[in-house]
């Protein structure tokens, strides 16, 4: 019993967390997000949540690089 009670204590946990992404861009910056950042297709920009809790918009044509960490 107390084998399922950790998986799911596990399983929990896990689902509360969110991914953090580096940002490199092509002026050579190193970005933090907080979660995926998500491309505003209306205005092209690169929006997401820094490691602040701020919110931050960048031209997607300055996005070099963007990996998940």
């Amino acid at each position: 019993m107390k084998h399922w009670i950790l998986a799911a204590v596990c399983l929990v946990s896990l689902a509360g967390c969110s991914s953090e992404y580096i940002i490199t861009t092509t002026d050579g910056q190193m970005l933090t997000s907080d979660g995926k950042p998500e491309l505003d297709k209306k205005t092209g920009m690169l929006e997401f949540e820094d490691s602040e809790g701020r919110m931050q918009q960048i031209p997607q044509s300055s996005v070099k690089q963007m990996l998940e960490r």
